[in-house]
């Protein structure tokens, strides 16, 4: 609840309208990039649904910090790894600034930076967290790759 002013009659209103279910949640969120055309789609709370949520593609998404040392260690690898995937139709490589940007959906569980997801497209709400393995390209492609449901490209030989 965000009233300009606040008496007992606006307090009312927002209680009724809670109650009639008519009340959107308040969401924490940066403004919408204009352009997200580059190899990492830029995610924020006003977005986290028809990005991340999106059932037609797969999605890698990095919860960070700016001020996160290891987020900044990982930014010139993540983006290696939007780059070799950006042909990919069904799989987004995203990143979200979690101090400046609401989650909406309790299943991605932001404790500590950088927190690296996998969203399946047939399983939104049973996100994959990456976890375990050093945060270098050769890794999050393995990682990518193992949960992917489908490459629109052929697996290149070794």
């Amino acid at each position: 609840m965000e009233p300009e002013e606040f008496d007992s009659d606006v307090l009312r209103q927002f209680v009724l309208a809670f109650k009639k279910g008519k009340l959107k949640p308040i969401v924490k969120s940066q403004p919408v990039p204009k352009n997200n055309k580059g190899p990492v789609k830029v995610v924020v709370g006003k977005t986290f649904d028809t990005i991340v949520m999106d059932p037609k593609n797969d999605v890698l998404i990095e919860f960070y910090a700016p001020w996160c040392g290891h987020c900044k260690k990982l930014e010139p690898v993540y983006n290696e790894l939007g780059k070799k995937y950006k042909n990919e139709k069904n799989l987004i490589i995203a990143k979200m600034d979690a101090t400046a940007n609401d989650v909406t959906n309790d299943h991605y569980k932001v404790e500590g930076f950088p927190t690296i997801y996998f969203s399946p497209k047939d399983k939104k709400n049973n996100p994959i967290k990456f976890e375990g393995g050093d945060r270098d390209l050769e890794q999050l492609s393995k990682f990518i790759e193992e949960h992917a449901t489908k490459f629109s490209r052929a697996k290149e030989e070794l």
